[in-house]
């Protein structure tokens, strides 16, 4: 058992070792076969932050990941709410749809988007790659928080009715609170999948004005158009990754809870 853990993880992380082994590469030592560099530079980390392509896309995956975050992880509050706590028509069908609309590949609709985006003027635009995101981290995130819902007690709503408070009042004082972690986690795997997108970004964008990183990441080019834009290209994806892996060292344990909460009735 720990020879294969070992073995897998060792095969998870060369080739992520191998891209930041590239990107402290520079000049013909690109193309030696060594796996560690000859010399190592910080030139092309350099290069990346004097890009403007690279700049504009960090700062428009930033801003369109947050938003698709805020706007997932509210409106799946109350969707999550109504299937753990209310009785409606349709109601075991929710989370099914909802499971079947995050498993449809998204490649199978980029074109279809394109063209109607195209006629309505959201081609290229940030609410443009805002809709598409939500409709990959609605699914996720209403299907994590309704397992956190149905795990509080019902009793402490009734409790907070019976002082005077509303569905509502109950709803935001004791509901949500209680929920905060898998809020928390929601947001956070919400975030990753809008971050790391590259179909909707690289159909749905065609400047600066929208495109995401991973989609910039295909048109860089490096220092200049003679550079070979190998290095430049790892030494991107190395800064691109270390968010990711920053908040997945700190808050692991939470996202590993959101994942396989309600896995086990007990």
């Amino acid at each position: 058992m720990g020879v294969g853990a070992i073995a897998i993880v060792v095969w998870a992380l060369a080739p992520v070792v191998w891209i930041v082994s590239l990107s402290f590469k520079q000049g013909d030592d690109i193309d030696n076969q060594q796996f560690w560099p000859t010399h190592w530079s910080l030139e092309n980390y350099k290069t990346v932050f004097q890009t403007d392509l690279f700049t504009s896309a960090l700062r428009n995956s930033l801003g369109i990941s947050l938003i698709t975050t805020v706007i997932s992880v509210v409106v799946a509050m109350f969707a999550a709410y109504a299937v753990s706590r209310l009785e409606f028509p349709g109601k075991r069908y929710v989370l099914i749809s909802a499971l079947a609309v995050s498993v449809f590949p998204a490649i199978s609709i980029a074109t279809p988007l394109f063209n109607l985006w195209r006629s309505i003027g959201l081609y290229d635009t940030w609410v443009g790659l805002i809709i598409p995101y939500l409709a990959l981290t609605l699914p996720l995130a209403m299907w994590t928080l309704t397992s956190f819902f149905r795990q509080i007690p019902r009793d402490l709503e009734l409790a907070a009715q019976v002082d005077g408070a509303t569905t509502w009042q109950a709803f935001r004082r004791i509901l949500v609170p209680l929920a905060a972690p898998g809020v928390f986690t929601t947001a956070i795997l919400a975030f990753f999948v809008a971050w790391n997108d590259f179909v909707f970004g690289i159909t749905l964008t065609s400047t600066d004005r929208a495109r995401p990183v991973p989609a910039a990441l295909a048109f860089f080019s490096g220092a200049s158009q003679f550079q070979q834009p190998t290095a430049a290209i790892a030494a991107a994806s190395v800064v691109v990754t270390i968010p990711v892996v920053v908040l997945v060292m700190l808050f692991q344990r939470r996202i590993v809870a959101g994942l396989t909460n309600g896995a086990v009735k007990g």
